[in-house]
C-alpha cells in the first residue's frame, strides 16, 4: 500500500512539473523583427489617435482593406474618415499583442479596448484587432486592419 501511495505521489508530482514546464514554454521574448512589428503597430495606434494621415498613408498599402463594425472599405476612404474625424480613434488600450510571421507576411493580433468618437458620440468597445503587414522593398506596410468585437466586458477604467 505504501508503494502504491508513493508511486501515485511521484506520478502526480511529475504531472504537475510537466504542466508547469509546458506553461512556461509559451512565454518567449519577441525576435528583433517581431519587436519591430509590435513597435510599428503601437505607433499606428498613436498616429490614428493624432489623426496623422501623412504617416498612416505611408504605412497603409494603397490596396489595403479595413473592416469595421459599420462596414469595410479601402485605404483612401479610411484616411478620409480619420482626417475628417468621422471616426476618431482617441485611444487604444492594448492588453496583449502577438505577431506571427509567414514568409513576407506578418499577422498581428491586439486585444484592446478602443475609445472612439463617432461623430459626437464617444464609445468604448473591446476588440480583437487583426493587422496584416506585408514586407515590400525592405519595409513593412499594412495590407489589412480588421476590428472584431469581443464578447468580454470593457476592461478600461476611465
Amino acid at each position: 500500500m505504501k508503494k502504491l501511495v508513493y508511486a501515485l505521489f511521484i506520478l502526480f508530482g511529475g504531472v504537475q512539473y510537466a504542466h508547469a514546464q509546458a506553461s512556461t514554454v509559451n512565454v518567449t521574448t519577441p525576435t528583433k523583427v517581431e519587436q519591430e512589428l509590435l513597435d510599428l503597430s503601437r505607433k499606428k495606434w498613436l498616429w490614428m489617435a493624432d489623426k496623422n494621415v501623412d504617416s498612416l498613408a505611408l504605412l497603409f498599402d494603397p490596396k489595403a482593406m479595413f473592416v469595421h463594425m459599420g462596414g469595410s472599405w479601402g485605404t483612401t476612404q479610411e484616411l478620409n474618415i480619420i482626417k475628417s474625424g468621422g471616426i476618431h480613434y482617441k485611444k487604444a488600450e492594448v492588453y496583449s499583442a502577438s505577431v506571427k510571421i509567414i514568409d513576407n507576411t506578418a499577422i498581428l493580433l491586439n486585444d484592446i479596448d478602443l475609445i472612439a468618437a463617432l461623430g459626437n458620440n464617444e464609445v468604448i468597445n473591446p476588440f480583437m484587432v487583426t493587422e496584416v503587414y506585408i514586407r515590400k522593398n525592405g519595409k513593412w506596410i499594412m495590407g489589412s486592419l480588421t476590428f472584431s468585437k469581443l464578447s468580454r466586458p470593457v476592461k478600461l477604467k476611465q
